[in-house]
């Protein structure tokens, strides 16, 4: 049997940051698939360079951007300046829309500006008596709270069930954390007269390769013989710290897990309720077209529930280049039917057919011809950040620890994160890894 200090489990953003940040001779990682990147793949057809999905990386950590920069010798980066709209009954809104309810027609205007005074209740509108309400249950009941009936109505709530295919009373009320574009009455105002629509992504960076060199930057600093593809995780032992592949068994003093949670769970033999974890599936379309199409947007936003798809990435306005390359995003329920099929599976074909029929009534192409395209399904993509998960993820991550097991990551901590949190994480974490063992 072998023998390895750390164990970790997935090539990703998460696992590969953590080998890097250990000894060289420390590790051992483990990747089901035939290459490393998880999801922050890229392909490249036909003159086209697409990802898995839109992954354009916005840091807050200056070290991290250059130490990744260091390791991208001869690949340009792009550095863009984020422009983001709502699609909304034929025009296209500033995101975030509820900044930007002043570019709605004057009646819609007017309801949101209306709604949303009332809703934050002044103190004054409260006797003087009068405890304020308790906090919101869920998310839905927060997006009614902070922004009134009609933003929440108009995108707020549409929007964000086609992106989590879930009812939104069932997510905890901070499910987005940091990434929820926030604003108060004043902001809001204020916007109508000084625009200021950053967020946490206004600006971002973007290789010319894709994301993969990003990817490639981290495997830059992790031992190629190390990375053992196309062998899953099938179980692990927690008692004896043995962890079992289709090739061999393999003795850990730890190890570190970046699949999701639930998965690692059954792996372990955990007694779990696997009610607790739900989660959406993305279908992603890659296209590209013959020609040009909206010169200004990075992404479009859409909350019509007749439009099957949430978002629209453009490529083509952040490389600046000549012909129409975007990604299409769906939002799909994990585990029921998603289309006609009773199986859960994606229809791929009927649903292709739908996204170009609506880029069309969106205004997104007009008499293009599409000449590449590719499509892939992500599945887990958005986990469902419940009240119930975030107690027994703290709970279970607890007793893995005992064992030496330690899971992070978007999937693996069961949260909503960005590209450089995952590496934040993963070197927070070998360092306290190797601390303890010091």
């Amino acid at each position: 049997m072998q023998s390895v200090r750390t164990l970790i489990v997935g090539a990703g953003v998460s696992g590969l940051a953590t080998a890097a940040a250990l000894p060289p001779d420390d590790y051992l990682i483990l990747e089901a698939d035939s290459e490393i990147g998880g999801y922050c793949k890229t392909v490249r057809r036909d003159g086209f360079v697409w990802d898995y999905s839109g992954h354009f990386f916005h840091f807050k950590h200056p070290e991290i951007e250059a130490w990744l920069r260091e390791r991208m010798q001869g690949q340009r980066v792009r550095v863009v300046e984020k422009r983001a709209f709502v699609g909304y009954k034929g025009r296209l809104i500033d995101f975030p829309f509820q900044k930007n309810i002043h570019q709605l027609p004057q009646d819609e205007f007017i309801d949101c500006l209306y709604d949303l005074y009332f809703a934050r209740a002044p103190r004054e509108l409260l006797g003087p008596h009068e405890p304020p309400p308790p906090p919101p249950a869920n998310f839905k009941e927060m997006l009614y709270r902070r922004f009134g009936r009609a933003i929440a109505e108009k995108f707020l709530v549409p929007y964000n069930q086609k992106l989590y295919a879930c009812d939104l009373t069932r997510l905890d009320p901070d499910a987005m954390g940091r990434f929820f574009p926030h604003a108060d009455l004043t902001d809001i105002i204020r916007n109508m007269k000084v625009a200021d629509n950053t967020s946490y992504n206004s600006t971002f960076t973007y290789p010319e390769g894709g994301a993969i060199e990003y990817v490639k930057a981290l495997a830059s600093a992790v031992r190629p013989e190390a990375i053992a593809l196309s062998e899953p995780l099938i179980g692990i032992d927690l008692a004896s710290r043995v962890a079992r592949t289709p090739r061999r068994e393999l003795r850990f003093d730890r190890l570190v897990s970046s699949i999701p949670f639930n998965r690692l769970l059954a792996l372990a033999g955990v007694d779990h309720d696997p009610a607790v974890w739900t989660w959406n599936k993305v279908l992603v379309f890659n296209l590209g077209f013959d020609r040009k199409g909206p010169r200004e947007p990075h992404w479009i936003y859409y909350p019509d529930p007749q439009c099957v798809f949430y978002r629209v990435g453009f490529y083509d306005n952040i490389f600046d280049t000549d012909r129409l390359s975007i990604y299409v995003e769906i939002g799909l329920p994990a585990g029921a039917a998603s289309t006609a099929r009773g199986d859960g599976s994606v229809d791929v074909g009927a649903l292709r057919e739908r996204v170009l029929a609506d880029l069309r009534r969106q205004g997104v192409i007009s008499e293009h011809r599409l000449v590449a395209e590719h499509s892939v399904v992500m599945d887990p993509a958005y986990v469902h950040i419940t009240g119930a998960s975030l107690a027994e993820h703290a709970r279970l991550s607890a007793v893995l620890r005992q064992s030496g097991v330690h899971s992070l990551g978007r999937y693996g901590g069961w949260t909503y994160c960005s590209i450089e949190d995952n590496i934040v994480e993963a070197r927070r974490l070998a360092a306290t890894l190797e601390a303890a063992s010091s």
